[in-house]
């Protein structure tokens, strides 16, 4: 079992910068697939980053180079770097952890129902 909790949402203005948290429990943690997620009222949960060891790294197509996801196996935590912010990137961001196969295409990283924890999500707000 594990349990995920994000913190470092918050209200920012546009082309400003977050950094989001999630510490995870359990003594596994480094053999855990991470991923950051998002939903916007009325739309699809999206895949934002994901990562499985420090060289692999996946992100959804609309970040194109803003925001970076990192991890740090020593304190249980995996971070969202959030760069260049814009309006449309209001959402609440999710932290997943899933127990992945360990030879995967990089798709299965892409899909949220792959991942088996969530945390309860916290809230960005980009104004313009």
């Amino acid at each position: 079992q594990v349990q995920l909790v994000e913190s470092g949402g918050g209200l920012v203005q546009a082309g400003g910068s977050l950094r989001l948290s999630c510490a995870a429990s359990g003594r596994t943690f480094s053999s855990y697939a991470m991923g950051w997620f998002r939903q916007a009222p009325g739309k699809e949960r999206e895949i934002v980053a994901a990562i499985r060891w420090a060289s692999s790294t996946y992100y959804g197509d609309f970040v194109k180079g803003r925001f970076t996801i990192s991890r740090d196996n020593a304190k249980n935590t995996v971070y969202l770097q959030m760069n260049s912010l814009k309006p449309e990137d209001t959402a609440v961001y999710y932290c997943a952890a899933a127990d992945m196969p360990r030879y995967v295409s990089y798709t299965y990283y892409y899909d949220h129902r792959n991942y088996d924890y969530w945390g309860q999500g916290t809230q960005v707000t980009v104004s313009s």
